[in-house]
């Protein structure tokens, strides 16, 4: 007999991707024999390959916002052997539901979206009401419509190597430091809205330090200046990740860390998914509407009258919903999470 076989065009985004493998889980409890593949960019892929419950993971070739048409049947054509039973649409775009209806995928479920009348044959109204967090949207998808959602929902657990971290501090000719190591995650691929000052950061790498943690710096080579401005704002001595990493080098990197500092960002969303204990800031954004998944997690949300405004720059420029969020906040939630990393006397 043949295993279930699913088929999930998962999202874009690192966040919305960790959060997609609540999802994974539920499809996996419904049935412990189903086979998941995942058809994302090709970015996401060390994430998924971090994900047990995935089976393969396959790189979608297409450029962000183009429809590549003839790619995309291309590729659907070569699926059909698969013989997928559902595909279960994560995004809401027309294109992204062309590729499961030329593979031939009997079941084709998703949110209305862009006019995909047709090449969705199971349908779902969203309920922002009803369903105001996005994994709670994914976990939908992956039950009947109007069904309860499980209480708890299951949480994402990303499996990361710790000799691959170990393989990653010898490429950057480093070491494995004694003491407890504070990551701080400063930058935010959506735009400056969502970054708490590099200025904040500084002052919290200058207080680990000053306590005697390691700090390292994560962020993607668009995030580089941020970092080297707080490692220079802290005197040079941070170890500064920033573009000089993997994605999965990064999570293997992250999760050595004691406790991690980020912004709403897709490294929050990979030290919650880690178990790191975390203080995440918010500000253009909402905690209500993308919360990180875990229980060792503390939000910093000052919640003033113009947040959430979800601009990438803020409109009113101030930026007072993170500027004003200040160090000392942080370093309070911090320290009992770094003390409990010190080695017991």
């Amino acid at each position: 007999m043949t295993n279930r076989q699913i088929l999930v065009i998962g999202p874009s985004w690192i966040g919305d991707m960790i959060l997609a493998q609540s999802l994974f889980k539920l499809l996996e409890q419904q049935d412990e024999d189903c086979a998941i593949d995942v058809a994302a960019p090709a970015w996401t892929l060390p994430l998924l390959e971090r994900m047990p419950e995935v089976r393969q993971a396959i790189a979608l070739p297409f450029q962000h916002g183009k429809l590549d048409l003839w790619q995309r049947i291309r590729i659907g054509r070569a699926l059909r052997p698969k013989g997928y039973e559902q595909a279960i649409l994560l995004t809401n775009s027309f294109k992204s539901a062309i590729l499961p209806f030329v593979a031939g995928i009997p079941r084709r479920t998703g949110f209305r979206g862009e006019m995909r009348y047709g090449l969705i044959n199971d349908l779902r109204r969203l309920d922002p009401v009803r369903l105001p967090m996005t994994v709670q949207r994914f976990v939908a998808l992956g039950l009947p419509p109007e069904a309860p959602l499980p209480e708890p929902l299951p949480r994402p657990e990303l499996i990361a190597s710790p000799e691959g971290a170990l393989q990653a501090l010898r490429r950057l000719g480093r070491e494995l430091p004694d003491s407890p190591v504070l990551g701080l995650c400063p930058g935010a691929e959506f735009g400056p809205a969502k970054r708490w000052p590099e200025e904040h950061y500084a002052a919290v790498a200058r207080w680990a330090l000053e306590q005697g943690y390691a700090v390292w710096l994560f962020g993607s080579a668009k995030d580089a200046a941020i970092t080297q401005a707080i490692d220079r704002l802290s005197g040079n001595r941070c170890l500064d990740l920033g573009g000089k990493t993997r994605l999965g080098e990064a999570i293997d990197l992250m999760s050595l860390c004691s406790a991690v500092v980020s912004n709403d960002s897709g490294l929050m969303h990979v030290a919650a998914a880690l178990d790191r204990p975390l203080v995440a800031l918010y500000g253009s954004s909402d905690p209500h509407h993308t919360p990180p998944m875990s229980e060792r997690a503390s939000i910093l949300h000052l919640g003033l009258p113009c947040s959430p405004c979800f601009a990438r720059e803020c409109p009113l420029g101030h930026l007072k919903c993170l500027r004003d969020i200040a160090p000392e906040q942080v370093i309070e939630r911090l320290a009992p999470r770094l003390a409990e990393a010190l080695p017991k006397a």
